[in-house]
């Protein structure tokens, strides 16, 4: 049983995890008596294993590297673990306090966690408080590490492989990373001290520097 448990991915996991909380409320009683809320499990369960609501890894740091406005990063951790690292841009609000959070309906909401167990459980959450626009990041900061952070390359890399590996580097420059090339075993995380948290000074990378404003008439 521990062995077909560990082989399971991580959406199916993640699955699992929306199922049981689901099985929770049904006996338990509804968490949020008198909002109104319905929930239909078995459709969040498929839609966080078919990653409906998964934002990639690629997509958040592109999204922060341009200055999109339009979304609210949360970390779900707990105070400690935010201190110690989280992704520029993000705000602490550790998952017990999901529920009395001062979260819109209306706002775009990007839920992240250290593997993504986290992230599910929020979401569920929110989805029976019936958000509309919350997404997982996918994998959590443990994906966000590996492809943003500290991207590597193979000995072996394919042609392909070495062009997107240089797009990586960008990423990775830009959010205080280093990347790895030379790789002979990717399973291996590197032994790399995490970036100082600190929001990059330029927006976008690739929009130049930036006009000076006219001076107002006096």
């Amino acid at each position: 049983m521990k062995s077909q448990l560990f082989q399971m991915t991580l959406n199916k996991k993640l699955g699992l995890t929306v199922g049981f909380l689901g099985f929770v409320a049904v006996f338990a009683g509804n968490p949020y008596k008198g909002s109104g809320a319905t929930v239909n499990v078995k459709e969040l369960a498929i839609s966080v294993e078919k990653e409906v609501d998964h934002v990639s890894p690629e997509e958040l740091a592109d999204w922060i590297m341009q200055g999109k406005a339009d979304f609210r990063l949360v970390d779900l951790r707990s105070e400690k673990e935010f201190a110690e690292y989280h992704i520029p841009g993000a705000e602490n609000i550790p998952l017990a306090t999901i529920p009395e959070a001062d979260l819109l309906r209306s706002e775009k909401i990007v839920l992240c966690s250290e593997g993504g167990i986290h992230s599910a459980q929020g979401w569920f959450f929110l989805k029976a408080k019936d958000f509309k626009a919350v997404y997982i990041l996918r994998g959590g900061l443990d994906e966000w590490k590996d492809k943003i952070l500290f991207p590597k390359l193979a000995v072996n890399a394919t042609a392909y492989d070495k062009a997107a590996f240089e797009k990586a580097k960008a990423a990775s420059a830009y959010f205080g990373g280093t990347p790895i090339s030379g790789v002979t075993d990717q399973s291996v995380q590197p032994q790399v001290a995490l970036p100082k948290i600190e929001m990059p000074s330029q927006a976008n990378p690739q929009a130049g520097p930036q006009k000076k404003k006219k001076k107002e008439g006096c």
